[in-house]
């Protein structure tokens, strides 16, 4: 198996009422995963300025970008994938979650607001295992490497 090299993404945590908010990237919510938003970036811009635009397009939110709380890794192991997220903190400073609103890119075909609990008792399935803690906790947390799952 080639060996590639490691995607670069980045991340919020955004806690709207003290609920974070997750989106589910999947057209056709093909899985009943969920996770931050935030996607792949684009050399030659900021960390900051990649995650702008993509909560932007995957919510539809202005926010401010804070410090960054979590760096997680995963890979798939058939296929020799390798990401590194950055998670961080961040603030909705415009916009509004609504119902008419869609994804330019097609990805992102729900977002929700979820409380610790669900996140703690398992009532939905989301990624990384570290997330709970790093949008509730403080300082910067790394969560080695996982397995993907879909």
């Amino acid at each position: 198996m080639a060996r590639l090299k490691p995607r670069l993404a980045t991340r919020a945590l955004i806690l709207i009422e003290d609920r974070l908010l997750l989106v589910n990237a999947y057209p056709g919510r093909n899985s009943d995963l969920w996770c931050a938003p935030g996607g792949g970036v684009e050399a030659g811009r900021s960390l900051p300025d990649n995650l702008l635009r993509e909560v932007r397009e995957e919510t539809g939110l202005e926010v401010s970008v804070g410090p960054p709380a979590l760096v997680n890794e995963f890979h798939d192991p058939a296929s020799g994938f390798h990401q590194v997220d950055i998670y961080f903190r961040c603030a909705v400073t415009g916009g509004a979650l609504t119902e008419d609103w869609r994804d330019p890119e097609g990805v992102v075909t729900q977002r929700q607001l979820f409380s610790r609990s669900d996140l703690d008792l398992a009532r939905i399935r989301f990624k990384p295992d570290s997330l709970a803690d790093a949008a509730w906790g403080e300082g910067l947390l790394y969560d080695p490497l996982e397995v993907i799952v879909r």
